[in-house]
């Protein structure tokens, strides 16, 4: 009986064990990627031919008729832009690949750095006659920030002024990793029929056929056979130089093996000290297939990139005390989880869709396995949720699933105050991970209902609002009780009170003009100025005394975006105890929010503690918080205080015979410009201009260049306002 037992034991171990290798072996088969690039440089459209390919969509989606899978919301097809991120998935050579479509417009860069938080990879995509635009490399820095590996695909080659190398140089030098082109076009502008692929020396070509088996494999051509030997010795030599395998073979065959080239390039995308640069025409249906082979050879799986790590939280049930311990280690102990299905659940909401038929929650499951009917914990609030259903996303649409694994993106329904970055964990075993950084707020509009019975349809409708995207805010102005909507931008705004009238049908809104959200610093600070806090009402009285200095911080003022404040401490013969200088630099936070020309947040400015006192019985952390508070309100009303804007790089495309009255149309708007580049019958103005001269700024440049002038923009600061504004 006891061999039979054992058999049995070791007969389910066994197939444990090879469930287990199963599912590890289907991680590594993941790709959870992003699509990242200026506006208009052909994301949504590579998205497309994607799906097509793969065969998850059976007509070519075109952006231009309104038609994609990703660009669903009815503003983003109206608008011609994408506007809110989609997630999309879909299977290529043994493959699943998650797939985010991201917004390339300034406005929305918020939706963008939500989405790069979950995934492990992405494709930059470029124009290929203006190469690194503005935007590309605002998301390439947002990609730097999160570790995201990256291969570079160089779009619309089949354009008038396309250029392969233009568009590899720039990335070199405005982006600065070691570019490194695995293929060379075949055809020039219109008449680009393919690439060659440098790593097995094979053309490929494609016809303008509307089905899925346009590609062509063959020899390289003949005309093309000395450039293509020439730039894969080029190639070899690069990559010999970063990689240290790769260098002993070049030393020792002077070539690289493809086997080896391949491996290569795959550990240089995973540290970011390459990127891997490919190039085709979407539109066309080019080069899109060896863009997914790539995908699949050198982005990482979730197996491949390091463990999350997270914060240990009071296990549920625990009441959240101090000192509770989860079930992997202390509360307050920073931990790791590996994408381990077997592991406890992990997962980051970053992105919730409400709707008037309900709730769904997008979500990264980092470890652990998440199934239907599942009670997990939002580690972030302490409460407990309810999975009803699991859905895998397809945009606008969805399919029901069973479960989910560690390295999944999916929706589930059933989570009712899960808000965006909350950790969704298992409740034995609690961890909250670093949520998505909102951006901060710049431009802001009133916005009441046009009836007063409609008020409180607005207050809901701004709130889902607000739950939706976290970098809209929503406050009532206290001197006028009206509701202020903020946000990234006047593009942002629109769709945000669009998106009211749409959703919530009858509701009709009325928006005042956009303000800009102005900041003050110090231009001259103040010393050794003191304050003494004494409060005595009986029992336990209060007593701190300190003495501060107030300077600006060094560099040019309005160079730190809102959140610049350095506190520091000379305080010798423990005059002030440790724990009351930390009291001290808490209340000058406090004083932080509201400066003393027109309430509005103080940024760049460093405040030093010489001195103070102490009362053996009345000093506590509270009197030195408000003392703190208080000394360096006062401090600033004696600084020379400065107004601050924001500010923005603008970069404008137009005609050549339009330059003249673009250029004294940003001097009129305040504008500082930087440069102008030809291209061609085309100019680039690039200029700083206030954020808030540039309201309305399209129609006007639509009306001075008929029609033919476009504008991109990204945040560039803050800088002084003008005598009249302060």
């Amino acid at each position: 009986m006891r061999t039979d037992v054992r058999r049995t034991h070791n007969a389910v171990t066994t197939t444990s064990t090879a469930a287990a290798a199963a599912v590890l072996a289907g991680i590594t088969t993941v790709r959870n990627l992003g699509i990242l690039a200026h506006v208009d440089a052909g994301k949504t459209t590579v998205t497309e031919r994607i799906l097509f390919l793969a065969g998850e969509t059976h007509k070519r989606g075109e952006v231009h008729d309104g038609t994609t899978v990703t660009d669903c919301h009815p503003q983003e097809r109206e608008r011609g832009i994408t506007i809110f991120a989609a997630a999309v998935s879909c299977l290529w050579d043994g493959h699943r690949i998650n797939l985010i479509d991201t917004p390339g417009h300034v406005d929305f860069a918020d939706e963008v750095e939500r989405s790069l938080r979950v995934l492990d990879g992405a494709v930059a995509v470029f124009d290929a006659v203006a190469g690194v635009e503005p935007q590309s490399e605002s998301v390439w820095r947002q990609a730097d920030r999160h570790g995201v590996p990256r291969i570079a695909f160089v779009n619309k080659m089949d354009r008038a002024g396309a250029d392969l190398d233009a568009a590899v140089a720039s990335i070199r030098e405005r982006l600065h990793p070691v570019p490194l082109a695995v293929q060379l076009p075949v055809g020039r502008e219109g008449d680009f029929t393919g690439v060659v692929d440098l790593l097995t020396m094979r053309a490929l070509t494609w016809d303008d056929g509307p089905g899925r088996d346009g590609l062509r494999e063959g020899p390289v051509p003949e005309e093309l056979r000395a450039e293509a030997e020439h730039r894969r010795r080029r190639l070899d030599e690069a990559v010999a130089g970063l990689h240290p395998v790769a260098l002993e073979e070049y030393y020792e065959h002077a070539a690289l093996s493809t086997a080896t080239l391949a491996a290569a390039l795959r550990d240089l995308t995973h540290s970011g000290e390459a990127v891997v640069v490919l190039c085709g025409s979407a539109y066309r249906n080019r080069g899109v297939e060896p863009l997914l082979a790539a995908v699949t050879a050198y982005l990482p799986s979730p197996l491949d990139v390091p463990a999350v790590r997270g914060t240990a939280v009071g296990a549920a049930g625990s009441g959240g005390a101090a000192g509770a311990e989860g079930a992997d280690g202390a509360e307050g102990a920073e931990l790791e989880r590996a994408a381990d299905p077997a592991g406890p659940l992990t997962g980051l909401v970053f992105k919730v869709n409400v709707t008037a038929s309900g709730r769904l929650t997008y979500l990264r499951l980092y470890t652990g396995t998440l199934r239907k009917g599942d009670t997990v914990l939002d580690a972030t609030t302490g409460r407990t949720e309810r999975i009803a259903r699991i859905l895998r996303v397809q945009a606008d649409s969805h399919t029901e699933t069973d479960s989910a694994v560690a390295g999944d993106i999916v929706a589930v329904i059933g989570v009712k105050a899960a808000r965006t970055g909350a950790t969704l964990c298992a409740p034995g075993a609690p961890l909250v991970l670093e949520p998505p950084v909102t951006a901060e707020p710049v431009v802001t509009v009133a916005v009441e209902a046009r009836r007063s019975v409609d008020t409180d349809r607005l207050a809901v409708a701004l709130a889902r609002l607000a739950e939706e995207d976290p970098s809209l805010v929503v406050r009532t102005d206290p001197e006028t009780g009206q509701r202020v909507l903020s946000g990234l931008g006047e593009l942002h705004l629109e769709v945000a009170v669009e998106k009211i009238r749409r959703d919530h049908n009858g509701l009709e809104v009325t928006v005042g003009r956009p303000q800009v959200a102005h900041r003050e610093t110090v231009e001259r600070g103040v010393t050794g100025h003191v304050h003494r806090h004494v409060k005595q009402d009986g029992g336990a009285g209060q007593f701190a005394q300190v003495v501060i200095d107030v300077a600006p911080l060094d560099g040019p003022v309005g160079a730190q975006e809102g959140g610049g404040f350095v506190f520091a401490s000379t305080v010798t013969g423990g005059r002030v105890p440790k724990e009351y200088v930390q009291a001290v630099e808490a209340g000058c936070r406090d004083a932080l929010a509201e400066g003393p020309l027109g309430g509005h947040p103080v940024t760049g400015l460093r405040v030093t503690l010489t001195d103070g006192a102490t009362h053996s019985k009345d000093s506590s952390d509270l009197a030195f918080r408000t003392a703190g508070r208080t000394a360096l309100r006062d401090a600033l009303r004696a600084c020379r205080m400065v107004l601050l804007e924001p500010v923005v790089e603008v970069t404008v495309t137009v005609p050549q015979e339009a330059v003249g009255g673009v250029l004294g149309d940003l001097a009129a708007r305040r504008g500082r410009v930087q440069g102008s580049d030809p291209h061609g019958a085309a100019a680039a103005v690039t200029a700083v201009v206030p954020l808030a001269e540039l309201f309305g700024y399209a129609t006007a440049l639509r009306s001075r260049t008929q029609g033919r002038g476009t504008f991109t923009t990204r945040p560039a600061g803050y800088a002084p306002a003008p005598a009249a504004a302060r």
